[in-house]
């Protein structure tokens, strides 16, 4: 049987979906032996949260994963991985 959703918890589903390929494509740019590991943690960070239902948690968790990603991408900026 097929679950629907109301517009709000799609718009959220959106939301973690762009971050998770968003995390994705940083973690490309990450030096070739660190991918491995940055990209099992990333998954098993999203895995964790997979059936929250919570929508103020899901809004802080995306909020706190765009922080983790910022800070991702500036550390892979100065180390020159771009």
């Amino acid at each position: 049987m097929a679950r629907f959703m109301d517009l709000r918890a799609f718009i959220l589903r959106a939301r973690v979906l762009k971050l998770y390929s968003q995390a994705l494509r940083i973690i490309r740019r990450a030096p070739e032996h660190a991918r491995d590991e940055l990209r099992q943690t990333t998954r098993a960070e999203f895995e964790k949260y997979r059936h929250c239902d919570d929508k103020q948690k899901i809004r802080f968790l995306i909020s706190e994963g765009k922080q983790r990603l910022k800070g991702l991408d500036e550390l892979l900026d100065m180390t020159g991985n771009s």
